[in-house]
């Protein structure tokens, strides 16, 4: 494996590569034979970067070539283009390539926050009209070199996609240049998506499943099958069930009790693997699929290793399973097939609504998603035999597999995206949600915030102790990044109002302006924390010529770390009284006041 990373000049270029097998690093500049041999050495090895399947390999690729690399770096950046349109010469080129970027991310910065590394800019300005000078040249490999070890880094906490993507290369005997594709484009290939070619005109006309058994509910059902709601914008909403408020729509449904917490019996119902069990049951999609005995395999292989507790040989069908059905709704993909994702998405929403209707009786909704339902049992003792009995008949009537949590407990729910419930006789404890999830290195925003609520939650720690008991400063960061719409980010200032006499009318009329000392920040991704310090200013991204607007989320004063930050303890003008508000603002919207 080959770890690379370029940057492009109008008048200099480098690459720095990371050899894996022999620990070696190579810094080739502005040298095409040297990079031409280094090519030919590696050119069986898997090359890795970040973006590098829409960049860096283009950027390799023109060199190699003798074009002008940056002329490619425009005509990808700057024209947005694909880079593989900047050159007919490329598609010659014998190039491995596997990008750790994946769609939802915001970059390798962002990550390298998240990470506590070092977040800081280079000086030497990517627009410079001339040859970069050594010290220039020096930085630049600098931070090259650093960019492409943080690569390493992230790729090494995203092993499990790489692993998935390689097993489904090797099983199905497919070429290895294949790692380039998005696993959804692999996912196509092996499933032999046919939609090329063929039209449907019945995006709207799917089946209601004959095993739905709807009484009081079915008033639901039928809105879908009117000529006047077949449009994505039409929805159902405020509409009560079992006592709770939901929408429904052509994305499916969902109903919560916001701000809610109770103690009791709850169970958590989920259906395993609820859209690709209804896929293969129903064969949904099956039309637009050449070789639907793959998705059989990959989606038996997920739950037979599931009920066997193998975790890890499961990990590449789970991964893979997961990447079907979605891609029935996006046009590019050759599984295109609208009405099959409207079929699995309505009748998986109104299956959960039949449950939810004989399960009425006995139990109190405390929400509905897309494939499970959480209620609060009334009567466990007298009404569990009821339940489940209720449950088997489901099961046995839609083909679908019902997956069982209790808890003897707590609940404390936002909404449908955010709940945690514990289990005071056993501690065991399910959660979901930005606010409670337990962050991963690739995540770590505010997580001190985290910490508090599911101390709290969990174990009844006060807010004010979980924080005021930390000290090490990785655990108070926020990491912020703006997007290409912004320009620059601003530390300091702040918006005045102030009278004047309006021109067009002659009359006196407040206007708004920004004043007061301010410094610009030449990195687009900031490690931020909150200050007592009142000479700390506030944090704002400016968009065009000058519209100014607060970084999101951000305290009004500030102070910026971009430095590594492990191991690093709090200083003492770090305000942790902010974080406490913050941590009590979001355990208000779960129901509680401290």
């Amino acid at each position: 494996m080959v770890f690379y990373d370029y940057e492009v000049f109008k008048h200099d270029w480098l690459v720095v590569a990371l050899d894996m097998v022999t620990q070696t690093k190579h810094v080739i500049i502005n040298d095409c034979e040297e990079l031409k041999r280094f090519h030919q050495e590696h050119k069986n090895d898997i090359w890795v970067g970040f973006n590098n399947v829409h960049y860096d390999q283009y950027i390799h690729k023109s060199i190699l070539y003798e074009l002008d690399p940056k002329e490619c770096n425009d005509f990808i950046i700057s024209k947005g283009k694909a880079g593989y349109q900047f050159s007919n010469l490329f598609k010659d080129t014998k190039m491995i390539n596997y990008d750790v970027m994946l769609r939802t991310d915001r970059g390798l910065k962002a990550f390298e926050g998240f990470l506590g590394n070092n977040i800081k800019e280079t000086d030497v300005p990517f627009n410079i009209d001339r040859k970069l000078t050594a010290a220039e040249i020096e930085q630049t490999v600098f931070y090259c070199t650093h960019d492409v070890e943080q690569t390493v880094q992230v790729f090494m906490r995203r092993y499990d996609e790489f692993n998935a993507m390689m097993y489904f290369i090797k099983h199905f005997k497919l070429p290895l240049n294949y790692l380039e594709k998005t696993k959804s484009q692999l996912t196509a290939i092996i499933l032999g998506g046919n939609r090329k070619g063929k039209t449907f005109n019945d995006e709207f006309d799917f089946p209601i499943l004959d095993c739905i058994q709807l009484s009081k509910y079915k008033y639901i059902a039928d809105w879908y099958k009117k000529p006047e709601n077949k449009n994505y914008e039409c929805r159902q909403e405020n509409v009560i069930v079992a006592g709770v408020e939901h929408t429904f729509s052509w994305g499916g449904g969902h109903g919560a009790i916001p701000k809610y917490h109770d103690d009791g019996v709850f169970m958590i119902a989920d259906v395993t693997a609820y859209y690709p069990s209804l896929q293969m049951k129903y064969h949904f999609g099956y039309r637009v699929m050449d070789r639907p005995e793959n998705f059989e395999f990959i989606h038996q292989s997920n739950i037979k290793f599931k009920y066997a507790g193998d975790k890890k040989a499961r990990l590449p069908f789970k991964i893979m399973d997961n990447a079907i059905s979605g891609q029935m709704k996006q046009k590019s993909s050759a599984l295109y097939d609208p009405m099959s994702n409207n079929s699995i998405c309505v009748n998986g929403q109104m299956l959960l609504l039949d449950l939810i209707e004989h399960l009425e009786p006995y139990v109190d909704l405390i929400q509905n998603n897309t494939d499970g339902i959480v209620f609060k049992v009334r009567d466990y003792d007298k009404d569990f035999d009821i339940i489940d009995d209720i449950v088997y008949e489901w099961e046995q009537r839609t083909g679908m597999k019902m997956d069982f949590d209790t808890f003897f407990g707590e609940i404390y729910q936002k909404d449908v995206n955010n709940y945690l419930l514990v289990d005071h006789e056993t501690g065991a404890v399910k959660s979901k949600g930005e606010y409670i999830k337990k962050l991963s290195d690739l995540d770590y925003d505010l997580p001190i915030l985290n910490k508090a609520l599911v101390d709290y939650m969990v174990k009844h720690i006060s807010i004010e102790t979980t924080i005021l008991n930390c000290n090490d400063l990785k655990e108070f960061q926020m990491i912020r990044k703006i997007s290409s719409k912004y320009s620059t980010i601003l530390h300091g200032g702040y918006w005045e109002n102030y009278k004047a006499i309006n021109p067009s009318s002659g009359r006196l009329k407040t206007f708004t302006r920004f004043v007061g000392d301010r410094k610009t920040i030449k990195e687009r991704c900031i490690r931020i924390f909150a200050s007592t310090d009142l000479n700390d200013g506030g944090l704002w991204k400016v968009k065009g010529v000058d519209k100014i607007e607060k970084l999101e989320g951000t305290p009004t004063h500030s102070f910026i770390y971009n430095d590594n930050v492990n191991g690093v303890k709090v200083p003492t003008k770090l305000d942790k009284q902010w974080y406490i508000n913050t941590a009590k603002d979001r355990l208000k919207a779960f129901g509680v006041c401290v």
